[in-house]
């Protein structure tokens, strides 16, 4: 049976590292992003057997759809990984509630969703989850309050998770990532 990993937001950024990461590691990869075409050319640039699926982490339906377009073309989903996020810097008094409400389907609800539907599977056969969170959702940090809550949610929520799932043989982890300008205890985060 082929090792079949999911990566939501593998299109740029951390999600596409991951997914060349699997690749390398020789995972069939699905490729999870709003813009197709974007994940279409990411997929290509792996070689192999990829595929690219377009979705809004932030529905429901999108999620369970992709969810049953990737099984039916790649197999069980053994490895999900949740790195679809958006970030809309700004002082808490001036950002605007679409804003908030945005990142808080994007960033937290669209991990949660992905990680239900990936359950239907992987209570039968094992798997596991990785989400990817942040160090300012640990830390804070100025005029990002929204996105920390996001982030910070996104923690406790894989911890609750990781608790529910583990006598079926599922792991949760989440990484909380930070930038190089971000120091943790003192620090600098490129040595962490």
């Amino acid at each position: 049976m082929d090792k079949v990993c999911a990566v939501f937001g593998g299109s740029r950024g951390i999600g596409r590292a991951v997914a060349q990461l699997m690749a390398q590691k020789g995972y069939r990869l699905a490729i999870v992003s709003r813009n197709l075409e974007v994940a279409k050319a990411t997929a290509g640039e792996l070689g192999g057997n990829h595929l690219a699926f377009r979705c809004d982490v932030a529905k429901e339906q999108d999620v369970q759809s992709t969810f049953q377009e990737m099984e039916k073309y790649l197999g069980p989903v053994n490895f999900l990984v949740n790195a679809a996020g958006i970030n809309r810097d700004s002082l808490l008094v001036r950002t605007k509630t679409e804003d908030m409400v945005s990142q808080l389907h994007t960033n937290l609800l669209g991990s949660m969703l992905t990680c239900k539907a990936a359950m239907k599977t992987m209570i039968q056969q094992g798997g596991s989850i990785v989400n990817v969170g942040s160090i300012i959702g640990l830390k804070g940090n100025v005029g990002q309050s929204a996105y920390s809550a996001t982030k910070g949610g996104l923690v406790g929520f894989s911890r609750s998770l990781a608790k529910e799932v583990a006598r079926k043989k599922i792991r949760v982890n989440v990484v909380a990532p930070a930038t190089r300008h971000v120091k943790v205890t003192g620090i600098p985060s490129k040595i962490l």
